[in-house]
């Protein structure tokens, strides 16, 4: 699981072949925190096949407003850097 910052977010997300999973979440966010082993044990199966990324929006909330995350938790999947809808 790659643990994403305001900086890294568009290298890693936006820069990045194949699909990518972003978990956002925020550390205020209770089922945010109740949903992470489900999201994490999902990184464990699918290691080589999908990208895992965690956002904690209170890092960075400009990054969550540019990519239209309107409420938590979110999980936002990309392909190839593009966003899709979910």
């Amino acid at each position: 699981m790659v643990e994403l910052t305001k900086d890294s977010f568009e290298q890693e997300v936006h820069g990045s072949k194949g699909v990518t999973l972003v978990d956002f979440w925020s550390q205020s966010c209770v089922p945010c925190k109740q949903l992470m082993p489900d999201v994490h044990a999902m990184a464990d199966r699918y290691t080589g096949k999908v990208k895992f990324c965690s956002f904690d929006i209170g890092l960075g909330r400009r990054v969550a407003m540019k990519e239209q995350v309107l409420g938590l938790p979110s999980i936002l999947i990309y392909v190839d850097g593009e966003k899709k809808n979910t």
